[in-house]
């Protein structure tokens, strides 16, 4: 054999190898079950990741079992009050259970507040305020930066005997201020006291 066709099938194994190895690089990088880390979508809920958690804003969640006020207004609505927690931060959360007693769907248009700011919040709790009788001062629902209400939205079309866990946050009272009222419009105010 002449030494350039020695050459040439050196430079064809070198060139194979090469190849052969970037292939396995590649296919290294992988998942190594062939679909780039993606799991079939067979149409369950997929559960979120930790980090998705953080980013979203969610309920709190309501203790039922203890009650620190109940509403009751038009067409058999009903409001039951849960927790009224002052948090470090400078707020107060309350929480409740809205449930429809009435015999008709309930759509919650008159409790939502008529400033403009608010006007994304439709069918909300937005319309909610906190009333310290004795400093004097109505306290209403906190705003986040695109105008909707730190509080339950989407209050449309529940139906009769159904319940759905609400809340609402406010700025909080001075720290001697231990009750305030919770109003609601339409509906008859609750003294409540505020717990933390």
């Amino acid at each position: 054999m002449s030494m350039r066709h020695t050459t040439k099938a050196r430079r064809g194994a070198a060139a194979a190898a090469l190849v052969a190895g970037l292939a396995l690089a590649v296919a290294g990088c992988g998942s190594g079950d062939g679909d780039d880390g993606k799991k079939p979508d067979d149409g369950s809920p997929q559960k979120p990741t930790a980090s998705e958690e953080e980013g979203r804003e969610q309920e709190p969640a309501a203790d039922s079992s203890k009650s620190i006020g109940q509403m009751k207004g038009p067409g058999g609505v009903e409001v039951r009050l849960h927790s009224a927690v002052r948090d470090s931060g400078g707020f107060v959360t309350v929480s409740g259970t809205l449930t429809n007693r009435g015999s008709g769907y309930f759509y919650a248009l008159n409790w939502s507040s008529k400033e403009q700011e608010l006007a994304k919040s439709r069918s909300s709790l937005s319309g909610a305020s906190l009333i310290d009788k004795s400093g004097k001062k109505r306290y209403l629902v906190l705003r986040d930066t695109d105008g909707l209400c730190l509080c339950t939205t989407g209050l449309s079309g529940i139906k009769p005997n159904e319940s759905r866990p609400v809340f609402a946050q406010f700025p909080a009272p001075p720290k001697d201020v231990k009750e305030v009222d919770f109003q609601i419009p339409t509906m008859p105010s609750v003294s409540i006291e505020l717990s933390g």
